[in-house]
């Protein structure tokens, strides 16, 4: 098959591309190599999928170009049998300085995508959305019928995009699903993630900081468990035109995973406290009833074994992956 994974350069886009490469599919990655964080981590994750396509027999082209080139947009989808549209301005707290960014790549971004797919015909769109769409819960854990409210611009950007793409679906007669992520974690993560932070600053004998009082909750989702729903939308249509959670149903405070995670490293270290972004949700929580009808979705890791599996990667690739988040 051939599949364009939009921002496949990115932390969720590189592990699709990666994981469809070697199952043998001819990827074309979009990404614009925005140094968001550094750039470091794309290069890790485009070699990641040329060495898979290597491995397993399928193919990987990188375009570097950007989802707001309409032109190139259209070429790379006609060319396409399924668009994994991961590419985002991704931050809850910057789109609350720059909310204009988020609007023109986030939603005018998705709609070159959709007006591309209209056009020339595909089997399957699927996208990147969030938990932000949600805003603040009015009850917990959040299932779809749950209103969304979202509090931050970044939060009605992906609320706008899911909206269009659905809508798109169902005008133009293409099957579209929107997946709601929550809170993505684990190898090859964005470097200014609390996960990461935690782990680098008790490995370097520095307290954990958390922001507001570390009551807040956090459903942790990690990145394989991601993947394998994202996989199995090559075959299944049962998901076809809704917006469907994707989470772990395992939430954690904040307080709790950063003693968690000074427990395993440095037991001795005491936690610091930081003033908490009005931007921040206060609780999140995935009821993932309905991907589990529609497509057997199960999350496979609890938030301590998938933060395990992280700590070991982290360990194993520090050298180079540290100093990354060191300066974020």
């Amino acid at each position: 098959m051939n599949i364009l994974v939009t921002g496949g350069a990115g932390f969720i886009g590189g592990h699709l591309a990666e994981k469809f490469a070697r199952d043998g599919h001819a990827v074309v990655v979009l990404d614009n190599l925005d140094p968001f964080y550094d750039l470091d981590i794309k290069e890790y994750n485009i070699e990641r999928g040329r060495e898979a396509a290597t491995e397993g027999g399928g193919s990987y082209e990188l375009v570097e170009g950007d989802v707001r080139d309409q032109e190139l947009v259209g070429e790379l989808v006609g060319n396409a049998d399924y668009v994994y549209h991961q590419a985002a301005q991704a931050g809850v707290r910057p789109s609350v300085d720059n909310p204009r960014k988020y609007d023109e790549v986030n939603v005018d971004g998705t709609l070159n995508l959709l007006d591309a797919c209209r056009e020339t015909g595909i089997e399957r769109f699927v996208m990147a959305s969030s938990s932000s769409v949600y805003g603040k819960p009015r009850y917990l854990p959040y299932d779809e019928e749950h209103p969304t409210t979202p509090v931050s611009p970044y939060g009605a950007s992906k609320l706008s995009a899911e909206r269009y793409a659905c809508s798109y679906g169902e005008v133009y007669d293409f099957p579209v699903v929107a997946l709601r992520y929550f809170t993505v974690y684990g190898p090859r993560m964005r470097p200014n993630m609390a996960i990461s932070n935690f782990v680098s600053r008790c490995l370097n004998g520095e307290p954990p900081v958390i922001y507001g009082d570390g009551t807040q909750t956090r459903d942790f989702t990690f990145i394989d468990d991601v993947v394998a729903a994202n996989v199995t939308l090559l075959e299944e249509d049962a998901a076809d035109g809704q917006a469907i959670n994707i989470g772990s149903t395992d939430n954690i405070a904040i307080k709790t995973l950063a003693e968690e995670i000074r427990d395993q490293l440095a037991p001795e270290l005491a936690l610091e406290y930081a003033q908490r972004h009005d931007a921040d949700s206060e609780h999140t929580h995935a009821d993932t009833e309905l991907a589990g009808e529609l497509f057997d979705y199960e999350a496979s890791h609890t938030i301590r074994e998938g933060v395990s599996k992280f700590i070991e990667w982290y360990e194993a690739n520090r050298g180079w992956y540290e100093p990354l988040v060191r300066r974020s």
